[in-house]
């Protein structure tokens, strides 16, 4: 048998490296510029390694009865790890994915080739460009993980941005992003607050010291239009090896506080990392 090694190449967005996993045959980590971006198990798509995706996965999981098909645009490609999920798990999802480096499209393409049947287009486009352009009330959910390298582009920060998403969503439909940030939370607390001009329902979900303020980290934001399954999101995240919490309703809005909506013409990217925060070694 061949043994797995090491691939890199300079795409158009930075150097990319795929590196085999020692403890399981067929599984991937993709980093850009030496951060982490994808962990992709090709023998299997269900498992999700990264903290923060298995979060994503609760939220997908959670947004309609176990099993159903559904109509999913993806903001932000990677190694289309939560595509493959989908696919795993809600067979016959028609799936949306749009990644703006299109040399990392090939190079995943080229190396951890996508399952046979599943229904998931790429396309080599911006975002919020692609976004713009699509068909209103085309999508039960909406997934936005979106780096510029270890920060969330200005352009998807905006209420503008937000509005986009809303109109493309259908009236039962999810958003649900990976965002970034660290006390005092302002970046945070105005994306919150941008959502929540646009939809009934928010949530936010990390893990406590995240919310408390002791250090930086990821942080997942679901918006909808309906009530959201509260009680089954938290009994998932509660159970994850690295536990979180599900902010929503009064505590929420006390997080948001007097944040207000971010618009296009003061939009920033989400705060630079600290050193190592989500570096490897």
């Amino acid at each position: 048998m061949n043994e797995a090694v090491p691939v890199s190449r300079v795409t158009g967005h930075g150097t990319a490296k795929l590196m085999p996993d020692v403890d399981r045959r067929r599984a991937w980590l993709l980093t850009v510029d030496g951060a982490p971006q994808s962990y992709v198990d090709l023998d299997e798509p269900a498992h999700l390694e990264f903290e923060y995706t298995r979060r994503l996965g609760h939220v997908l999981d959670t947004v309609a009865e176990p099993g159903r098909a559904l109509d999913v645009l993806h903001l932000g490609g990677g190694a289309f790890t939560l595509p493959r999920y989908l696919a795993a798990t809600r067979p016959g999802s028609r799936q949306d994915v749009v990644e703006v480096d299109r040399g990392l499209l090939d190079l995943v393409a080229e190396h951890l080739p996508l399952p046979g049947g599943a229904d998931i287009t790429a396309h080599g486009a911006d975002a919020r460009a692609w976004l713009a352009a699509a068909p209103a009330d085309s999508a039960d959910v909406l997934v936005a993980d979106v780096f510029g390298g270890s920060r969330v582009p200005a352009r998807l920060t905006s209420v503008e941005y937000a509005r986009e998403a809303a109109r493309v969503l259908r009236a039962d439909g999810v958003y649900v992003a990976n965002l970034a940030d660290g006390a005092p939370f302002g970046f945070l607390r105005g994306q919150l607050a941008g959502f929540a001009t646009l939809f009934g329902e928010l949530a936010l979900i990390a893990e406590p010291g995240v919310l408390r303020g002791r250090r930086f980290g990821n942080a997942v934001l679901v918006a909808a239009g309906r009530p959201l399954d509260i009680p089954a999101l938290a009994r998932r995240t509660a159970a994850d090896a690295f536990p979180a919490r599900v902010e929503h309703g009064a505590a929420l809005r006390d997080f948001i506080g007097g944040a207000r909506p971010v618009r296009d013409a003061d939009a920033v990217p989400s705060p630079e990392p600290p050193a190592g925060a989500f570096g490897i070694g």
